[in-house]
């Protein structure tokens, strides 16, 4: 199972910590970083079992798991650009007059309007979740669905790609297998998805790569590799750093 299938199956308590545990050890949710138990991990003169070292790790390279989950698209977090903001001063601990002053926001009584309105959305999306639980334990006709990235930047219908259409995609597109080379890069926008989907397991979950060596991995799949990663990067199977490189 591949980072995104992991990242959106965990449960709530997984995604809150973000990590999951198995048998030989945790996994990152947010980035896929492993860590094995029974090993001791050293940082800066510190010994760390592994499951503090997860949890170490997820602070230093992310922040912390809200960071993570604020920052991404807002048609995963369901938040307005309002809402995300007032979200992330609360977080920080601002005061309603704090977070009025900051948002330049008439009254406190409008900052308590606010919480009360994100505080009836947790309780819709409690009963939205457990609706859904119930219903795909009696819906047996229900198509399985691709995941698609945490890091997706556009999420549209695009993803609309269920495991069945995904075999026969790739059995058009990836005639020598999925590991030899592509026929073509002129793709609707759902076959691209998971053309790119497949592409992406060439690469190491967490792991960081020059240009150069994502060029020497793409370039046997197919000769526009520029353009490739560039699509790679678009729809989040690849991360740039901050400055691009």
């Amino acid at each position: 199972m591949d980072i995104s299938d992991l990242f959106w199956n965990a449960t709530s308590e997984e995604l809150k910590n973000g990590f999951v545990e198995t048998e030989n050890g945790y996994i990152c949710l947010l980035c896929g970083q492993e860590v094995e138990k029974g090993i001791i991990y050293p940082h800066e003169d510190v010994f760390y079992e592994a499951v503090r070292y997860i949890r170490l790790h997820i602070v230093e390279t992310h922040g912390s798991v809200f960071e993570y989950l604020i920052g991404l698209d807002k048609r995963l977090t369901g938040l307005t650009d309002h809402q995300n903001r007032l979200l992330r001063l609360f977080y920080q601990g601002k005061s309603d007059e704090e977070v009025k002053q900051e948002m330049e926001i008439g009254s406190t009584a409008t900052i308590r309007n606010h919480r009360f309105v994100l505080k009836e959305k947790e309780r819709q999306a409690r009963v939205f979740l457990t609706l859904m639980a119930l219903l795909n334990d009696r819906d047996s006709h229900r198509p399985a669905f691709l995941n698609f990235p945490s890091t997706a930047t556009m999420v549209d219908e695009r993803y609309n790609v269920t495991r069945d259409e995904e075999e026969k995609i790739l059995k058009k597109y990836f005639p020598q297998g999925v590991h030899g080379p592509i026929t073509t890069f002129n793709l609707k926008e759902k076959h691209r998805l998971v053309v790119l989907r497949e592409i992406a397991r060439h690469f190491n979950t967490g792991e960081t790569y020059t240009e150069k060596e994502v060029n020497r991995i793409l370039q046997p799949i197919y000769h526009d590799f520029a353009t490739v990663r560039r699509y790679l990067i678009e729809y989040g199977f690849l991360d740039r750093k901050p400055d691009g490189s």
